[in-house]
C-alpha cells in the first residue's frame, strides 16, 4: 500500500554552497472510486484514509447520507492487469434497497489536488441538495477570540506537514473549541471529505455543531462538502471564492476568512459569531456580528 510520504534525492544550494541529501516528500497517488462495481470518480490523493475519502465523496455528491446506506468498501484485488493489488481503486456497495444514481459519462468526474470540480458539466451540477441542511437550533456561539486560537491548534496536530511542508489539513471543532478530528491530504477537498467519511461510518451526520477549518483558501467546493454534511461554520486561514460567499449566503453557512491570529472577515451566517461588548456600553450584553452591522 502506498504510504502517506516518500523520499526522493535533491540538491540543496544554500549560499552559493551545493550537497546533496534525501527530502521527505508528500505522497501523492491516484484513488479510483467505483459505487457498486462501476468507476465513478479519480482523486489525486496522499496515500491513507482512503474508505474514508469514498465515503465522504459520496456524501458530498449527494449519493449516501447515512452510514446504514454503505454495506461494505474494500480495495478491488487484481487491479492491474497481472492481479496485483495497487490499493489505488476502492469499490464502495450500497445497502440492499439504497437507490444506486444513473452513472453516466457526464456524471463522472476527475479531480486533482489542486481543483475537486474538473469535469462537472456546470455549476448546476455541484449545487445538489443536501440531506443535512445548516440547522443549528439553537445556534452555535463562538467568540473570535476562540477562532483565533484554531488554526494555531490546526498547525500543531499537522503530523505529515512537519516532515514534509507540503499538505493540507481539514480539522472539525466542537463549539467550545474541541479538536474533534484532523485528517491531511495533498488535497483540501480530499482532507474534508476524509473527516466527512469518517463521520459517516462513526454515525455522526449531520455535524450540527461542529466547526470546520481548512488550511488554504475557501471554495465554492469547500463550502458544498461544509453544506452537504450540515455543518453550520466554514473557517479558514485564506481567502473564499464568490461562490463560496453566495453559497453560504443561501444555504445559512457561517463563513470566516482570513483567519489569522485575532484578525478575520465574516462573509456570511455573522449570527453565529459573538463580539463583545463596546467599550462605550461596559456593561451590555454581548451581541452578533449580525446585530453589529459587520
Amino acid at each position: 500500500m502506498g504510504r502517506a510520504t516518500e523520499r526522493r534525492r535533491t540538491i540543496r544550494i544554500r549560499d552559493g554552497v551545493l550537497s546533496t541529501r534525501p527530502d521527505t516528500l508528500v505522497a501523492e497517488e491516484p484513488l479510483e472510486i467505483r459505487l457498486n462495481g462501476r468507476p465513478l470518480a479519480i482523486t489525486m490523493r496522499t496515500p491513507g484514509d482512503d474508505f474514508a475519502l469514498a465515503a465522504g465523496f459520496l456524501v458530498s455528491e449527494g449519493v449516501i447520507g447515512l452510514g446504514s446506506e454503505v454495506r461494505s468498501i474494500v480495495y478491488c484485488a487484481g487491479a492491474t492487469a497481472d492481479g496485483a493489488n495497487t490499493y489505488n481503486v476502492v469499490d464502495v456497495r450500497l445497502a440492499p434497497g439504497v437507490v444506486v444514481p444513473d452513472i453516466t459519462l457526464e456524471r463522472n468526474v476527475y479531480t486533482t489536488s489542486s481543483c475537486g470540480l474538473c469535469g462537472k458539466a456546470s455549476l448546476d451540477a455541484v449545487r445538489t441538495t443536501t440531506r443535512h441542511p445548516v440547522a443549528d437550533a439553537p445556534p452555535v456561539r463562538v467568540t473570535p477570540a476562540l477562532l483565533s486560537d484554531l488554526p494555531g491548534r490546526l498547525r500543531e496536530s499537522q503530523r505529515i506537514f512537519d516532515r514534509t511542508g507540503g499538505l493540507h489539513a481539514a480539522a472539525l471543532f466542537s463549539e467550545d473549541g474541541e479538536l474533534l478530528d484532523i485528517r491531511e491530504d495533498v488535497g483540501r477537498h480530499n482532507a474534508v471529505d476524509k473527516l466527512v467519511g469518517r463521520a459517516l461510518t462513526d454515525d455522526r451526520l449531520p455535524l450540527s455543531r461542529a466547526i470546520l477549518l481548512v488550511s488554504g483558501r475557501a471554495s465554492f467546493e469547500l463550502a458544498q462538502k461544509a453544506v452537504m454534511a450540515g455543518i453550520p461554520m466554514l473557517a479558514s486561514v485564506s481567502a473564499p471564492s464568490s461562490l463560496a460567499v453566495d453559497l453560504a449566503a443561501e444555504t445559512g453557512l457561517t463563513l470566516v476568512g482570513f483567519l489569522r491570529g485575532p484578525s478575520m472577515n465574516v462573509y456570511a451566517g455573522e449570527h453565529r459569531i459573538v463580539l463583545e461588548a463596546e467599550a462605550d456600553g461596559a456593561g451590555a450584553p454581548a451581541r452578533s456580528a449580525g446585530a453589529a452591522g459587520a
